[in-house]
């Protein structure tokens, strides 16, 4: 006996319904109709019985609705424990900001789902990771960059990663409607390391427009670039999660830059051929949970 019949029983018995419960379940009423012929043939009662439009459980019905329950809370609550006793470790290739400004709580709620689980994010330039993913030394890879197109790795868009550039509030160009790459021109810019995608991308652009530009300082960390800018020392192109404490506090001011060549995505990457098992599926679950709940937030 297919466990599927006795979900949809509970359903019609949760609804009164066929047709609401084949809604509810994704499935076409025949199919929902058939299930319970089944489930009637097999004990050989009537389960439901109707009453003009309403529809109830038989006595039978009733008393096989108290071990549907059950049976289907056991077999629940078995894969859930089976879950989460699988052990080994997951190696995730990622970098800094979603480190610092996106990763922790997901982090948080994966252990609480797979204890054993031993989660092991390391901090690499992009290259890298799409570089480990494609030999198979990395299991998935949480990126920020233009959206991937290999045909050995498979990419899982997360959202649209908002690039701000943030100067110290009183800067000239803050109080401007929009601002363009020519209005950038010998512009001081504190840039990230120079493997960061955004970073070749805001620099191709002002160099295809011809603006000059200096760069004053070149830091890894976010920190140092943030407080480099706040001292009105430069400019910097950073990622708005990376920034959004400092521009409520109102220490950095985001200037009304955007260009179409730097639109990046957060981003699961992994190879094609890589199995999900019951961990990573999670993992992939949890990222695209909290992505959604982090854009409606900032809507």
């Amino acid at each position: 006996m297919d466990l599927i019949y006795l979900r949809s029983f509970l359903e019609v018995a949760r609804c009164q319904s066929f047709t609401k419960a084949a809604e509810n379940l994704g499935y076409v009423q025949s199919s929902v109709t058939t299930h319970i012929q089944k489930l009637e043939n097999e004990y050989g009662v009537v389960l439901f019985e109707r009453f003009g439009r309403t529809m109830r459980l038989t006595s039978e019905g009733e008393q096989l609705h108290r071990y549907f329950e059950q049976i289907i809370a056991l077999y629940d609550d078995s894969k859930h424990l089976i879950s989460r006793q699988i052990s080994g470790h997951l190696d995730i290739g990622t970098i800094e900001s979603l480190v610092a400004y996106f990763l922790p709580p997901v982090f948080n709620r994966f252990r609480q789902a797979f204890p054993q689980m031993n989660l092991q994010a390391l901090p690499l330039a992009e290259p890298h990771i799409l570089q480990l993913i494609r030999a198979g030394e990395l299991d998935i890879g949480i990126i920020m960059d233009r959206l991937v197109c290999d045909e050995d790795i498979e990419t899982i868009p997360l959202r649209q990663e908002p690039l701000v550039l943030v100067a110290p509030p009183g800067h000239p160009l803050a109080g401007a409607k929009s601002v363009h790459a020519k209005d950038l021109h010998d512009l001081s810019y504190i840039a990230t390391e120079q493997t960061c995608t955004y970073r070749a991308a805001f620099e191709n652009l002002l160099t295809a427009q011809g603006v000059a530009y200096q760069i004053q300082h070149e830091f890894g960390s976010l920190e140092a670039i943030k407080r480099l800018v706040g001292y009105g020392l430069g400019v910097g192109l950073l990622p708005r999660i990376a920034v959004d404490r400092e521009l409520a506090e109102g220490h950095l001011v985001a200037l009304p830059f955007a260009h179409p060549d730097i639109t990046f995505y957060t981003q699961i990457v992994l190879h094609r051929k890589k199995w999900k098992n019951p961990a990573i599926r999670h993992l992939i679950e949890l990222l695209a949970e909290a992505a959604e709940t982090d854009k409606r937030l900032a809507q």
